[in-house]
């Protein structure tokens, strides 16, 4: 597996989401800890979660990171994986609908968010912590400001903003004193909006973490112009149109770390073998045109 660089941590070039392993949906336990493993046998060290992940309407906070956990615990290769989780969402109850995600940016609930993962996780201090999405009702310096405290008391190793526009990246470092590392948005093949955040990560020299990154290439996409790119590449490759996808967005930066989530051990390994795929110019070209 090919590595990159998120601050002073060097991680594999294919992380893996964990929020399908916890949502509705979900599979059974010993699926997802299989998924985890093959993910770990794989090549991948960067596991990506939020205490928010759990069933709506359910008293099951934190249960993506206490499966992590466990599957960390279980695997020889768990201590060197890093584990990276939010803090910002809750998902109280099932109505107006599962995928409703209320926002809490203020700073008492992201100090004790972030505590409540400490415990979930086991650890002394938490690998890279996120500010999940911007609360509205709070003044972004505030929640921002609770990361900064965070990292100042030790809590959290490195920094890094989610959901976020150019203009808040900028803002976010500035309040963090420069020490932003990491920002996680929506980019896929079907959602090329946070191409000016990614470029920006860039100059910066922070990493950027496309979540959702298949979406475009699904069973449910197929015959869509964007579907029919990816999967002719693919098609020449003799691969998934999934890896396509992923060797697409990591020759966009060297700081790109796509974070894509998987419920099956071998799509968790189809996803970490795209680090070692090879795009060219032409076809490289043909998949950026939209």
């Amino acid at each position: 597996m090919r590595t990159r660089r998120i601050g002073d941590a060097e991680v594999s070039a294919v992380g893996l989401g964990g929020m399908n392993l916890s949502i509705e949906g979900r599979p059974d336990e010993a699926r997802s800890i299989a998924t985890i493993h093959a993910a770990i046998d794989a090549g991948v060290t960067l596991i990506d979660t939020a205490d928010s992940y759990h069933l709506a309407g359910h008293d099951e906070l934190g249960h993506n990171e206490r499966l992590i956990a466990k599957a960390l615990a279980s695997h020889s290769g768990g201590a060197d994986v890093l584990v990276c989780t939010k803090g910002g969402h809750s998902r109280p109850d099932l109505d107006p609908g599962p995928y409703i995600w209320p926002v809490n940016g203020r700073p008492e609930h992201i100090k004790a968010a972030c505590e409540g993962s400490l415990a979930r996780l086991g650890v002394e201090a938490i690998g890279l912590y996120f500010l999940h999405r911007t609360d509205r009702d709070v003044p972004y310096e505030d929640s921002v400001g609770a990361i900064r405290d965070l990292l100042d008391a030790g809590k959290i190793r490195m920094a890094g903003i989610s959901n976020a526009g150019t203009e808040q990246i900028s803002f976010a470092n500035d309040i963090l004193g420069g020490r932003l590392v990491a920002v996680q948005n929506q980019f896929s093949p079907a959602f090329r909006s946070s191409e000016p955040e990614l470029e920006l990560c860039h100059s910066l020299g922070i990493a950027f973490l496309p979540w959702g990154p298949l979406h475009g290439v699904s069973r449910s996409d197929a015959g869509t112009p964007v579907h029919d790119r990816f999967t002719r590449v693919a098609e020449a490759h003799g691969v998934s149109p999934q890896q396509v996808v992923l060797a697409w967005m990591l020759g966009k930066s060297p700081l790109v770390v796509p974070i894509p989530g998987s419920t099956r051990p071998e799509t968790a390994r189809d996803s970490a073998a795209a680090a070692d795929l090879t795009l060219d110019d032409s076809e490289r070209s043909a998949l950026d045109a939209l």
